[in-house]
């Protein structure tokens, strides 16, 4: 049968959400964003290798859960499709994994701090973000998921958590939506940022788990509002080139 091709929404909005990750600085030349497909169970739509803030309609490429392409794609793949792969493998319920070196977050992978929720906005760091040690899985390494072993390690240390902390590399982020795991990784970075500076004036009242799924909650209903300014902020872009 046929790969069915991916609705050419859910492409645009895969373009956009590159986008919108490097205009709100989260990734630069590296990092990557991917949804599930909206039609072929086992499979995921995620960029060939190029830079977040240059995607195309052209580059966005379907994959299957051990990172092989199915599309006409001529174009290298990422070398770290495997996190998203193995997390979509691991876990039906999301939909959307962002991968990024997101400068606040790094102090916290490099410590085994967790991020832990400071305000509202990050409501779905409830749990606390979980952690990952390649070293664990793979001894000494380059640091990068480059295989589906490592992909699956990092889907076993990520568990039920929306946040996984990579230890001397960055991070990755996930949800239910591609706009949710957009807000997540961003507010991820925001939190980071306020919880390194809240560290030094005293002791952190965090949310407590009601609060942080409250909040949560209330935030996934708000969240069109954010993507639509994102949207704006890129201004007239050309999704073709």
């Amino acid at each position: 049968m046929a790969l069915q091709p991916p609705a050419p929404e859910l492409v645009d909005r895969l373009v956009y959400a590159n986008r919108i990750l490097y205009e709100q600085n989260i990734v630069d030349g590296l990092g990557h964003v991917s949804v599930r497909h909206d039609s072929e169970p086992g499979a995921f739509l995620l960029s060939c290798n190029r830079a977040p803030g240059m995607v195309r309609r052209r580059d966005i490429t379907t994959y299957d859960f051990d990172g092989n392409t199915l599309s006409d794609q001529t174009e290298r793949p990422y070398l770290e499709r495997f996190i998203h792969a193995e997390i979509y493998r691991a876990r039906p319920d999301v939909v959307a994994v962002v991968h990024s070196h997101s400068q606040s977050v790094i102090p916290f992978a490099i410590t085994r701090n967790m991020l832990k929720p400071v305000f509202h906005m990050s409501g779905f760091l409830g749990e606390g973000s979980a952690h990952f040690e390649i070293r664990e899985a793979g001894g000494n390494t380059n640091m990068l998921i480059g295989s589906s072993y490592l992909g699956a390690a990092l889907a076993k240390s990520l568990g039920r958590h929306s946040c996984v902390l990579m230890r001397g590399h960055g991070s990755t982020v996930v949800g239910t939506s591609l706009e949710q795991a957009i807000f997540r990784a961003i507010y991820a970075e925001v939190n980071a940022k306020l919880q390194l500076a809240a560290h030094g004036l005293g002791e952190i009242t965090f949310l407590n788990t009601e609060e942080a799924q409250l909040a949560s909650d209330m935030n996934d209903g708000q969240i069109p509002r954010s993507w639509n300014l994102w949207i704006k902020r890129l201004g007239a872009i050309d999704l073709d080139s």
